[in-house]
């Protein structure tokens, strides 16, 4: 049975959190491909605290080659994202309240409920499109975030990445998204979306693991 979606008008696309699906590779939502990915990229607390300080300042984004333009606040500041149980309910995510942080290259940090327009005109890796911060969760062991596209051109559908440091001492990398083919030539053929989001997320691991730089 697939399960049932949260519908929000911002974004272009019906499943809205559906990349934290435990069955996402099974039961993706209807029409979509999904992927998930995920590497170790060391050890230890000090590692699990930079991946994770790379992951909110947008770092692990910016370093895979996307140029990330107009990041503007939720309009309601009390969006809080949406998040999942196990069973598909939904419930609030885990957060943090603090005080707005910057990036070193001046941009907000990634919070529920902003936007950020993201471009790469790389062939292969394109982009071109406003996404949506649909939740943002920092926990002791796991930090993590989703986007959502809200005007897409090229593929619309949803992307998470997290970073874990698990019992084992090990810090792990995890991307899990699945993709819509809008334009064209990616409805036309599949492979083409599979070969993108294998390269895009290959990047995201260069960016964020100096095992892989």
């Amino acid at each position: 049975m697939r399960r049932a979606t949260f519908r929000d008008q911002t974004v272009d696309y019906a499943a809205v959190g559906a990349s934290q699906a435990s069955d996402l590779l099974q039961y993706p939502p209807e029409g979509s491909i999904p992927a998930v990915d995920s590497w170790r990229i060391g050890s230890g607390e000090e590692r699990f605290r930079k991946a994770s300080e790379d992951l909110l300042s947008w770092q692990v984004i910016s370093g895979a080659g996307l140029e990330i333009t107009d990041v503007r606040p939720p309009r309601d500041a009390a969006y809080t994202g949406v998040s999942f149980a196990a069973d598909g309910t939904p419930k609030a995510p885990a957060s943090r309240d603090q005080e707005p942080r910057v990036s070193d290259a001046g941009l907000p940090y990634v919070t529920p409920g902003a936007t950020a327009h993201l471009a790469n005109s790389k062939r292969g890796h394109r982009a071109n499109a406003d996404y949506r911060v649909i939740f943002v969760s920092e926990e002791p062991r796991r930090t993590a975030f989703a986007i959502g596209t809200v005007d897409a051109t090229l593929v619309s559908g949803e992307i998470l990445l997290a970073v874990e440091w698990r019992d084992n001492d090990e810090v792990w990398f995890e991307v899990r998204a699945f993709d819509v083919p809008v334009a064209f030539s990616y409805k036309l053929f599949k492979g083409l979306v599979k070969r993108r989001r294998k390269r895009v997320n290959s990047a995201y691991l260069r960016a964020i693991s100096p095992l892989f730089a």
